[in-house]
């Protein structure tokens, strides 16, 4: 039978899973019909990567940002000599503006859109939401915005990250911004003379700062956050590979004991630090102190360790992207909230900002431009002189994209999915496949490029099964 595909969504993953699609040549499915669904003028960019400032940079190196599974120097080898132009001194690798990565995504999807049209395949893109789905015999039947019907035989949702929240309930307040990006827009409205207070103290509201900046502003930048924690920043990268702390580890540790706790986990972090010569203790020690460390001093000592031999912290920061996403679905509930208990610790090791865009957040506090105010946002809010505030809250992973929300409760009120306990939704008919950051009971972390392609692959190679 022919696959009729409907993939939800345009973005970074939609780019990932017609990529694998196009690619993977085992097991090929009799071409049928591909339609992707995006509203979005920015077609396979998604919110992440559209047009925006030059400094609004990829927080991660190219060698860990290809959409192609298993492909880890396509990204590098598209960027060419381009890389050049965007080095970080501090980390001697290239940093790459987010726009410049939405162009590599589309050349990516176009690349796979004509390869799948040789193939045989028919692929359209639908520029509209979908609302709604309904089972229809062996068909899957989706509603759009516009009323239209489409039937499928197989549905892979691809709507990426959920959308920012508004904790402080601050929508619709004058001088509020709701979302920063673009920042190349959204910064016109901002005075140069004014105090802006930045809520939150992520990678996103690094963004906002190193923007700024760069437009010249002249006000004061507080940021505000529970705990004023900032991402760490990240170290040069060694040519290592994990003996230990490994998911063919942990599946062994699965098979053999029938379980994974969070301290057989550590057992194999301590037995990675030993094969090193490197301190668990010391490490420990570092972690612990990130919560309590006055936020400018910890900038400093981090910018001081891009150059730190000691891979510690390197090794916990890839483990939690290349084995966090498994092992997290084997550890037992206790041990999940263990984990989440340090999230903001977690976070800050597991996406660390560029030196670059350090050195700039830096030079600000030690002018006294940027002040970094933990505590009590409500209250440091309601008592600010007036200015404009620019929410950088993240959402939750798995949280659902305000665009999706009718889509999702149609699938669970049809059956057709689940909602996880802990958030996201889960497939329960064999037609639906939930691919990035939406797939239920995945780690409290945020995934990452490489994760989302190696869901986009496992994914591809579902849609290749006949159903039974």
């Amino acid at each position: 039978m022919n696959l009729d595909l409907a993939v939800v969504g345009g973005g970074a993953t939609a780019v990932a899973l017609l990529d694998a699609l196009a690619t993977q040549t085992d097991s090929r499915p009799v071409p049928g019909t591909i339609r992707v669904f995006e509203p979005s003028p920015h077609l396979w960019r998604g919110r992440p990567y559209g047009p925006d400032l030059d400094v609004v940079r990829v927080n991660v190196p190219p060698g860990i940002s290809s959409i192609r599974h298993g492909d880890p120097g396509h990204y590098a080898d598209w960027l060419g000599e381009r890389a050049a132009d965007h080095i970080d001194p501090l980390l001697g690798l290239p940093v790459i503006p987010r726009a410049l990565y939405g162009e590599y995504l589309t050349h990516t999807a176009e690349k796979a859109v004509a390869a799948l049209a040789e193939q045989g395949w028919s692929v359209d893109v639908v520029p509209a939401r979908v609302t709604g789905a309904a089972r229809h015999g062996s068909h899957l039947v989706l509603r759009t915005a516009d009323g239209q019907e489409y039937t499928a035989t197989q549905v892979a949702l691809c709507v990426g990250t959920g959308s920012p929240p508004d904790p402080y309930g601050l929508t619709g307040t004058p001088g509020h911004i709701a979302d920063p990006y673009p920042l190349a827009t959204t910064l016109d409205h901002v005075p140069a003379e004014s105090d802006v207070a930045v809520i939150g103290s992520g990678l996103t509201a690094v963004d906002v700062v190193v923007a700024l900046a760069s437009r010249g502003h002249r006000g004061r930048i507080t940021l505000h956050s529970r705990t004023g924690v900032l991402p760490y920043v990240w170290q040069r990268p060694v040519a290592r590979r994990p003996r230990h702390l490994t998911a063919e580890r942990v599946a062994e540790l699965h098979a053999t004991h029938g379980t994974v706790t969070l301290d057989s986990l550590t057992d194999l972090l301590r037995a990675e630090l030993a094969d090193t010569k490197g301190d668990f203790d010391a490490l420990v020690a570092e972690l612990r102190t990130t919560t309590t460390t006055d936020p400018a001093r910890r900038l400093r000592q981090q910018l001081d360790a891009v150059d730190d031999p000691r891979v510690g912290r390197r090794i916990l920061q890839s483990a939690a992207h290349a084995v966090g996403p498994y092992a997290w679905r084997l550890l037992s509930e206790a041990d999940r909230a263990r984990l989440r208990r340090h999230f903001r610790t977690a976070a800050a090791v597991a996406s660390p900002m560029v030196p670059v865009n350090a050195s700039v957040l830096m030079r600000l506090l030690d002018s006294g431009q940027l002040t970094v105010a933990p505590g009590d946002v409500r209250r440091a809010l309601s008592t600010a002189p007036t200015g404009t505030v620019i929410n950088s809250v993240n959402p939750a992973p798995q949280s659902i994209p305000v665009g999706a929300r009718h889509l999702v409760a149609s699938l669970v009120d049809t059956g057709l999915g689940t909602p996880h306990p802990a958030g996201g939704l889960l497939p329960a008919d064999p037609r639906l496949h939930v691919v990035g950051d939406l797939s239920g009971g995945g780690s409290f972390i945020a995934s990452s490029i490489p994760g989302v392609a190696a869901q986009a692959s496992r994914a591809a190679q579902a849609l290749r099964t006949p159903l039974s």
